[in-house]
């Protein structure tokens, strides 16, 4: 046997691949998820001190259940170092009517090289229901899709039942909120209609405005949602829903306007219409092929240890005072 495989295969080693992970583990949680490669450096360690233990160690090969495990630990090992090379997390939202154009928010591996520019799903429109406080209850969210085979689908999507597309899972999140849509005319150029996705509510009820700067325009458009009513009472069960009564006000410079639904507003760049005003939706994405593999390698590693004491505990009778 060579010397460098033996000493890859020494006990010595383990306490250093585990003192990595360990250092990994802690720069992960100061740093955040961007760092999440580090850990795979210390995983691929760990897996090649425990192949070429099995791979040296006679007794792996007289007891077939000891060996299973191992394998299976190995398997665990690798798939958790590839899956933070491989993995995303992402943020992504979408306006009710519309199709998902991208992410706004991700951390991916180095070696990430998925479908997402072939995802595309649209948002229908969701559900909410509240509890007094007012505490988000329930969250379900209509999506359809085109699937593999050329199907239009429809599913009811919640905060534990994602939509899953190209291994790509996303999840409602918290985040929703209004999303005024505007048709921008300018006066050089083809019109342009949009939504503007104002503060998540009613988290930010007090705040519904934003800053929009249509194409072509010289200057920042100041954009505010007045709502005059309670749509979430705090006492109360409830539901979200658009405002029985509402007004748009834009502000540029020093002119202000209040617009109603249909009315427009004529800039020095161009003209402003309210067309609509929608909902939009805040999804959590998650992607992660090993997860199934991975759960697999537990299902096979706890029936092999428990194979590996049945043999062991079977081969003395444990009532033999009897």
């Amino acid at each position: 046997m060579k010397p460098w495989i033996l000493a890859l295969a020494s006990l010595k080693l383990t306490p250093v691949g585990l003192l990595l992970l360990g250092a990994a583990s802690i720069a992960v949680y100061q740093v955040g998820d961007s760092a999440t490669p580090w850990l795979a450096g210390p995983l691929l360690l760990l897996a090649l001190n425990l192949i070429a233990a099995v791979s040296t160690n006679v007794i792996f090969r007289r007891q077939m259940p000891l060996l299973v495990f191992h394998l299976a630990l190995i398997a665990l090992v690798l798939l958790a170092a590839a899956g933070r090379l491989t993995y995303l997390n992402g943020a992504a939202s979408v306006t009710e009517g519309e199709a998902f154009t991208g992410l706004w928010k991700q951390v991916a591996g180095p070696l990430h090289n998925g479908r997402l520019a072939e995802v595309d799903f649209v948002n229908e429109g969701f559900d909410i229901r509240y509890k007094p406080g007012p505490v988000r209850d329930l969250t379900l969210n209509r999506v359809r899709w085109t699937d593999g085979a050329g199907q239009v689908r429809s599913e009811e999507i919640a905060d534990n039942r994602p939509l899953i597309v190209h291994g790509y899972r996303f999840y409602p999140s918290s985040n929703k909120g209004f999303a005024p849509v505007l048709l921008w005319e300018p006066k050089a150029g083809e019109p342009v209609l949009g939504a503007i996705h104002l503060p998540s509510y009613p988290v930010n009820r007090f705040e519904q405005a934003r800053e929009w700067r249509p194409a072509g325009a010289g200057s920042d458009i100041w954009v505010m949602l007045d709502i005059p009513e309670e749509l979430i009472p705090a006492d109360q069960f409830s539901r979200f829903r658009l405002p029985d009564k509402h007004k748009l006000v834009l502000r540029q410079g020093e002119q202000r306007w209040e617009l109603q639904l249909g009315e427009r507003v004529s800039l020095p760049e161009g003209n402003v219409e309210y067309v609509e005003l929608r909902t939009w939706m805040g999804y959590i994405v998650f992607y992660d092929w090993t997860i199934t593999w991975m759960l697999s390698a537990c299902v096979v590693a706890i029936l092999s240890i428990g194979w590996h004491f049945w043999r062991k505990f079977m081969a003395k009778p444990w009532d033999k005072d009897k």
